[in-house]
């Protein structure tokens, strides 16, 4: 695979950090149908960094 088409997706941890709120924050927001959309891995959440990004610009043009 070429690094062009594959990345590393995020964790709950980073995008806490990225967005800077409690990792709880993004459990709520989940369990309400709100924030940036995520994808069970086994039992573990992962975020597109791009649809993270794409979200937060959302927000703030809304």
């Amino acid at each position: 695979m070429s690094s062009a088409t594959t990345h590393r997706l995020w964790s709950v941890d980073d995008v806490s950090t990225y967005l800077g709120i409690p990792v709880e924050t993004l459990y709520t927001w989940r369990k309400r149908r709100y924030g940036p959309p995520a994808a069970r891995v086994g039992k573990h959440l992962r975020y597109d960094p791009d649809a993270v990004r794409a979200w937060f610009t959302a927000q703030t043009t809304a």
